[in-house]
């Protein structure tokens, strides 16, 4: 079997068993943290105790690997990550090169490149190839899949040369792809065209967030790329309802989509939009948002809706270990 790079070093595939497919350890910003945290909401060693424990009630529902999105524009830090990760060593953490924005590349790119003031090749796509073939910084974890973002500002200049500089890194590596999208406004269909042109196949893609929408025609033409829908926002009830979520997977399941299709929360251990509100619960309007929720409720209305333990283990077990292999 093929492996697959972990925060504590390679797995082969076949044991990554019950798969969170878009999960976070931490979404920061390191100038928030260190201009208004620290001694207020922030406290490194609480965070990570805190993180521990939560990881581990995770594992303790069965799953044995999370895959963490996080990149540059969400706060990756992967030393953190690494000290968690090794007193969970029950648990796979994967995690992610690429870069989270939804408009402009970083200041740090916006003069280097083709055609550019320092006309170079794209750094984007070194620095990514990097970390996935070398390590992130000088930590040796080596990230196992790629990252970008197209939001309802749609595919910006800024956004367009980042998912181009994704689509070139997957082809020269061969890592996968995820990708946050936004169902509202297409944005799915639209990176997947830019990725097509590239020479990506969409089977090696995750389609994030596309269990915002409840569209069956919209999804389905999605899935027929034979991309794979992120059902993962489980809880965000801001976005959609559990029950509309649930319903949504279900339809998907009756019509032979279960393979393709994962599942997830997209939270997080803690989150610094919400500064120490998130230790409330915040946001409130969404009490189920934790790791626990798909275990504790979203499986048993899968199953009671009619959807069998082989169409879950599908997209628990099966889909993930094929997107890595």
């Amino acid at each position: 079997m093929p492996v697959v790079n972990t925060v504590r070093g390679p797995v082969d595939v076949a044991d990554l068993g019950q798969t969170l497919m878009h999960e976070h350890v931490f979404v920061l910003s390191p100038e928030h943290v260190d201009n208004y945290g620290r001694g207020a909401w922030w406290d490194e060693e609480y965070r990570v105790a805190d993180a521990v424990t939560k990881l581990r009630a995770v594992a303790a529902m069965g799953v044995r690997t999370i895959v963490d999105p996080t990149v540059w524009g969400l706060g990756r830090y992967i030393p953190r990550v690494r000290r968690v990760a090794e007193q969970v060593p029950e648990l796979n953490v994967i995690v992610a090169s690429g870069i989270y924005s939804f408009d402009e590349v970083p200041h740090q790119y916006e003069h280097r490149g083709p055609g550019l003031m320092m006309d170079v090749p794209e750094p984007m796509v070194e620095d990514f190839s990097r970390d996935i073939v070398e390590g992130i910084a000088d930590t040796g974890v080596k990230a196992a899949f790629l990252k970008c973002a197209i939001e309802s500002k749609g595919l910006t200049p800024g956004v367009e040369r980042i998912c181009r500089a994704v689509a070139q890194t997957h082809l020269r590596i061969g890592v996968p792809i995820t990708v946050h999208t936004n169902p509202s406004t297409g944005s799915g269909l639209v990176v997947l065209d830019l990725f097509v042109k590239e020479g990506v196949d969409p089977a090696k893609v995750v389609l994030g967030h596309s269990g915002d929408s409840n569209d069956l025609d919209h999804l389905m033409r999605l899935a027929d790329t034979g991309a794979t829908l992120g059902m993962d926002r489980f809880g965000l009830d801001a976005y959609n309802s559990t029950a509309s979520r649930v319903a949504t997977v279900v339809a998907l399941c009756e019509r032979g989509y279960a393979d393709r299709m994962v599942l997830s929360h997209d939270s997080a251990c803690f989150m610094d939009y919400f500064g120490a509100a998130w230790d409330d619960g915040i946001p409130l309007a969404a009490p189920n948002w934790r790791f626990g929720h798909i275990h504790d409720d979203v499986l048993p209305a899968l199953r009671e809706a009619g959807v069998s333990d082989a169409q879950v283990d599908q997209m628990l077990i099966d889909n993930p270990r094929r997107y890595f292999s």
